[in-house]
């Protein structure tokens, strides 16, 4: 029998976002409010940043941030979990450091960014980074302190190298962890990065969320949310479910395992 992997089926999106739209149009036609635009409103206001090209780059400089910050954080996040959770007094080490930058609030981190370094890209990076490394060092932690020693004994029975002992050995037990860092990661660097734009840069969809605030254009900041929620959406189904999928496909039972 085929597990049910906890999502709602396709359909239901194709009934619930209809209705939320016919909501959303019913009560703006009786507000009858600019401060709740109708979905057509939206839409036009959508199609003409498109054909301007505004809307396309601004996303591109919002994505490049995402994808630059998310990459760096990935691979020193990594690294640390993986050493905190092999090593103890390296984990002694980092621990404090982990629970200290955790607590610390984003839009401290963008502050200090920009004040130390100057409204420039290095600092908008530096800060998404610094709020994300331990999200999935503290994670992946968990994950290489759950290693199965007894993979480790046979790698080393076998003679495996350091590169076979990471890629045969390691990865297929952390997966689990870096899907759920990439995942809750995610998550979390759309918005610093959206608070960076607004507090910081000249570009990218917080900076026009910010421009719209200030003219109190609502269409327009819908307009642009939309896009980034839409952009998100497809990263979410065309890259992070077929990822997990295909990852996971060991841990389903087949033939003489069903």
């Amino acid at each position: 029998m085929k597990q049910e992997t906890g999502r709602p089926p396709a359909w239901c999106y194709w009934v619930v976002l209809p209705l939320l739209v016919a909501v959303w149009a019913g009560v703006a036609s009786t507000l009858n409010t600019p401060l709740l635009p109708m979905p057509s409103d939206v839409l036009n206001a959508l199609l003409q940043e498109s054909q301007s090209g505004a809307l396309w780059h601004h996303l591109g400089a919002t994505l490049a941030r995402v994808g630059v910050a998310f990459v760096l954080a990935m691979l020193m996040g990594t690294f640390i979990g993986i050493a905190m959770g092999r090593s103890k007094t390296t984990n002694a080490l980092f621990d404090p450091l982990m629970v200290l930058l955790l607590n610390l609030p984003a839009l401290v981190t963008i502050i200090l960014m920009y004040v130390w370094f100057g409204l420039v890209e290095v600092a908008a990076v530096m800060a998404v980074v610094i709020n994300k490394v331990p999200n999935v060092a503290v994670t992946v932690r968990e994950g290489a302190r759950s290693l199965d020693s007894r993979l480790e004994d046979m790698a080393s029975v076998y003679g495996f190298s350091r590169w076979q002992r990471l890629n045969d050995v390691w990865l297929p037990q952390l997966f689990p962890y870096l899907m759920a860092a990439t995942r809750g990661g995610l998550a979390l660097i759309w918005k610093i990065v959206l608070v960076v734009e607004l507090l910081g840069r000249s570009n990218g969809v917080g900076f026009q969320l910010h421009m719209a605030f200030q003219v109190f254009d609502v269409a327009l900041i819908l307009a642009y949310s939309l896009a980034f929620i839409a952009v998100v959406q497809l990263i979410e189904l065309a890259i992070l479910q077929p990822l997990e999928r295909r990852a996971s496909r060991w841990r389903q039972p087949e033939g003489v395992y069903a």
